[in-house]
């Protein structure tokens, strides 16, 4: 009568091993959701900060006036980099800015570019002034 049961006396070596693999996957799965939350969050930071740019620049160009932006210049203002701090680093972004001269207005445009792992965006605003405006 004295049955012995050895089966009950723990886990296995083999289930020990599968419910390590299973766990190994989920923390993989979660490590590569981490990992693509900072990414996403990183690169959305970087083009606000482009946002950020060109609207500083529009604005330079609209407190100038009507009368401040040259007309004879209107095709091609200039390009220049400038250099932000992202996350403690420095993010270089081109500026560019353009314009159209029409009868009575200057349209202004900034076409703001930067790199990102490889890849190029930009970042475009765009204004009209006009005599009446002032």
């Amino acid at each position: 009568m004295d049955h012995v049961c050895l089966n009950n006396r723990g886990f296995t070596l083999i289930e020990f091993l599968v419910s390590i693999v299973i766990l190994m996957v989920g923390l993989l799965g979660l490590l590569q959701a981490v990992n693509l939350a900072l990414n996403t969050n990183t690169q959305n930071q970087v083009r606000n900060e482009a946002v950020a740019v060109a609207d500083a620049e529009m604005a330079k160009e609209l407190a100038k006036g009507y009368d401040g932006v040259d007309p004879a210049n209107t095709s091609v203002f200039r390009s220049y980099t400038v250099g932000r701090k992202i996350l403690s680093a420095y993010k270089s972004y081109s500026v560019s800015k353009t314009g159209i001269l029409f009868q009575n207005s200057k349209q202004v445009n900034i076409n703001v570019s930067w790199r990102y792992k490889q890849q190029r965006f930009t970042q475009n605003a765009s204004s009209v002034l006009s005599k009446s405006n002032q």
